[in-house]
């Protein structure tokens, strides 16, 4: 029974976690790292092809983006989440793949005139698509029983629409060991979504610590803070530009919009406008509207049974197309335009910072996270140049942080959450951190809570039995340079791992029928004859 750390170690994003015990395989979470790398990731330590299972904490892309990676490469085994996690990861999986299908493309029409090498995307839509026909929804605190040795339950974790902790309970040869993966915890009293829940119990907890060094401001009235920058910007007659990220931040920055609204606190604009400029944000709403019974706040259900519509109001414009898209920055009237990608690492935020950032008259106002390397972040420390679409971009701008919305716990609310388990696990992994923050929190958790925890480098592993580390993964920093799309010889690839799904397949096939078997050898070995050069 072994635990390894892959992604999102002394890191803050790319999460995933491998776990084997007996015959089986499986993941916690398959994620995409956002902005640069400060250690090297380790690869999953046996064919994807071999993998069983995967279960999800939720539909962030750092936590869900490589999973049709996963497929492409040969796994066909069974994913878990919950309802809305499986909703939200419909559309968001497509979304990434469309991404990377279109900077590819964007890629290789500037290769072809250079007579460069082309690319092909990390992945497309055809893998997104076949893993999401994989996806099993749960509900929550229902333990469910995935096969012998194995069963996990999912709980609210108070971070996003459909997000979650993950109880599992593993055993093997008689002997049995419950994780706990904390996934994202929330930060508690959202506009929407419920707060965390607690757990009592775990041999082992894997926890993140986005925040684990720092505590948020004391929240103000967000609604209130909106209008004043709202105010401010259509004064100066500017756009207020708000990269947000589709699922969860798109949906609070609504809420807060209509209190402006309905509550009067814009009388100068009472008739603003806000485009929402991202289908899969749209889409990402409808989802909303359709988990309201299991995911929302007791606030938010009281809304809706008094007949409000917590994220709607007059002025709300969509934007879904590319055309509707560019209008937008040819209408001469100051709007707020919330778009993706949260980080401005792609997505039409992006043509909306070309517009704007060059205006001393416009505002971008970050309402979340940004990891360091991407463009929000070198936005929000000042950058005075940018480049964007191969031009070079002046900033002048007004750059504003609204603080303290933020969908993660910070050190009081992570503190709490781990202290809520009534017995001491026998070893606490922080994970999701920034490295100084990851070691930090774990030494909090070890002096001021009193349980041993420890921030695990990627390529860690742990005997679960014994609690022993029994492979140590590298610990050289390395300078990795800008990520690129694969080589077209990644078709190649391609075929490699097909041939390794094969042999996978094939070792499963050990105790079937010697037909069977014969049959099968004759298949492959007519293949083999028809390729074989």
């Amino acid at each position: 029974m072994v635990l390894e750390f892959l992604g999102a170690d002394r890191e803050v994003t790319g999460s995933c976690h491998y776990v084997s015990f007996a015959d089986k395989h499986f993941l916690v979470d398959c994620g995409m790292e956002q902005g640069p790398d400060l250690y090297v990731n380790q690869e999953i330590p046996v064919n994807p092809a071999t993998i069983d299972y995967v279960f999800v904490t939720h539909a962030h892309i750092d936590h869900s983006g490589l999973l049709p990676l996963l497929y492409n490469h040969g796994f066909r085994g069974q994913v878990f989440a919950t309802k809305a996690t499986c909703e939200l990861c419909n559309i968001m999986l497509k979304d990434s793949a469309h991404i990377q299908e279109f900077e590819a493309e964007w890629k290789n029409r500037k290769a072809r005139r250079a007579g460069r090498p082309e690319v092909t995307p990390l992945y497309n839509l055809e893998d997104a698509q076949g893993v999401l026909e994989h996806f099993a929804a749960c509900d929550y605190n229902s333990k469910i029983n995935i096969c012998e040795g194995l069963t996990v339950r999912f709980i609210d974790a108070g971070h996003l629409l459909g997000s979650a902790s993950i109880e599992i309970w593993v055993t093997e040869e008689g002997e049995t060991r419950k994780l706990v993966f904390s996934g994202d915890i929330g930060n508690g009293n959202r506009p929407l979504i419920k707060n965390p829940e607690y757990i009592k119990e775990a041999d082992y907890v894997i926890m993140e610590s986005t925040y684990g060094n720092r505590q948020h401001d004391t929240p103000p009235d967000y609604a209130v803070e909106l209008a004043k920058v709202i105010n401010a910007t259509f004064t100066r007659g500017g756009n207020l530009v708000i990269p947000a990220f589709s699922v969860g931040r798109t949906q609070e920055m609504l809420y807060y919009m209509r209190r402006i609204k309905t509550e009067g606190l814009l009388p100068e604009y009472p008739n603003f406008e806000v485009y929402i400029d991202s289908p899969l944000s749209v889409e990402a709403t409808n989802v909303f509207h359709k988990n309201v019974a299991e995911c929302f706040s007791d606030e938010a259900l009281e809304l809706i049974k008094s007949g409000v519509n917590p994220i709607q109001f007059p002025g709300l414009k969509v934007a879904v197309t590319s055309d509707e898209s560019k209008m937008i920055n040819f209408t001469q009237n100051s709007k707020v335009i919330i778009s993706a990608s949260g980080m401005c690492e792609a997505g039409r935020i992006r043509h909306h910072l070309k517009h704007n950032l060059w205006r001393a008259d416009s505002t971008v106002l970050f309402v979340g996270y940004q990891v360091p390397g991407t463009l929000g972040h070198a936005l929000l420390n000042g950058t005075k140049k940018v480049k964007l679409f191969g031009e070079e971009i002046e900033v002048k701008a007004n750059i504003v942080n609204l603080p303290g919305i933020s969908g993660h716990a910070d050190k009081e609310h992570l503190t709490r959450w781990i202290s809520a388990f009534e017995t001491a696990p026998k070893k606490v992994f922080v994970v999701h951190g920034e490295e100084s923050t990851a070691v930090e929190f774990a030494k909090h958790v070890t002096t001021d809570v009193g349980f041993d925890a420890t921030a695990p480098y990627s390529g860690d592993a742990y005997d679960l039995i014994t609690g022993e580390q029994i492979a140590e993964g590298s610990r050289t920093l390395v300078e990795k340079k800008a990520k690129v799309s694969r080589a077209a010889s990644s078709v190649f690839d391609r075929l490699v791992a097909a041939g390794e799904r094969l042999v996978a397949v094939i070792r499963k096939c050990q105790g079937m029928a010697n037909k069977d078997l014969a049959k099968f050898a004759d298949q492959i070995n007519a293949l083999c004859d028809k390729w074989d050069r």
